[in-house]
């Protein structure tokens, strides 16, 4: 290889790790439960969360930059009061109040044109079980500053 096409593959490889480590510290400021995690089948920096009463689950960034995030029972509610605020109601055919009255079941969405997936299981028990798949990581940390905050709404002070 050329050393000034060498050099400018050094300098994208520097740019894209930098950017993945960006994306990592843009996702915990807006979910401040997250820690760092193995890497998972997305081959990009992951994320993990537990939180008692609140779910679990994981964020990540794929090698094509774009992010994914799976939770797991995280409380209705929340979920209900975080979707509405990011993409309004009944998106999903979930009904008119949201997520937050919506009947158990799944509820499933894709976007043709950018891939994106979207699936959602409401769970009889009150919560939640959630993928956003290969959206942009501006859309994501969206969704984890609304959920955030939606849910400390719900925490004992």
């Amino acid at each position: 290889m050329q050393p000034q096409v060498k050099q400018a593959l050094d300098c994208w490889y520097g740019a894209w790790e930098e950017q993945q480590e960006t994306a990592q510290d843009a996702f915990a400021a807006a979910f401040p439960a997250l820690t760092p995690a193995e890497r998972c089948q997305c081959f990009g920096p992951t994320l993990h969360w537990v939180t008692p009463g609140e779910g679990r689950g994981k964020v990540c960034l794929d090698d094509h930059g774009r992010a994914t995030i799976e939770f797991e029972k995280v409380p209705k509610a929340a979920v209900g009061a975080a979707m509405t605020e990011c993409w309004g109601v009944d998106w999903f055919d979930e009904g008119p109040g949201g997520f937050a009255e919506a009947e158990p079941g799944q509820y499933h969405y894709e976007d043709e044109q950018t891939y994106a997936e979207y699936e959602f299981d409401v769970n009889g028990d009150g919560t939640v079980t959630f993928g956003i798949s290969y959206v942009k990581v501006d859309d994501i940390v969206t969704m984890l500053d609304a959920l955030e905050r939606a849910l400390a709404t719900q925490r004992p002070d």
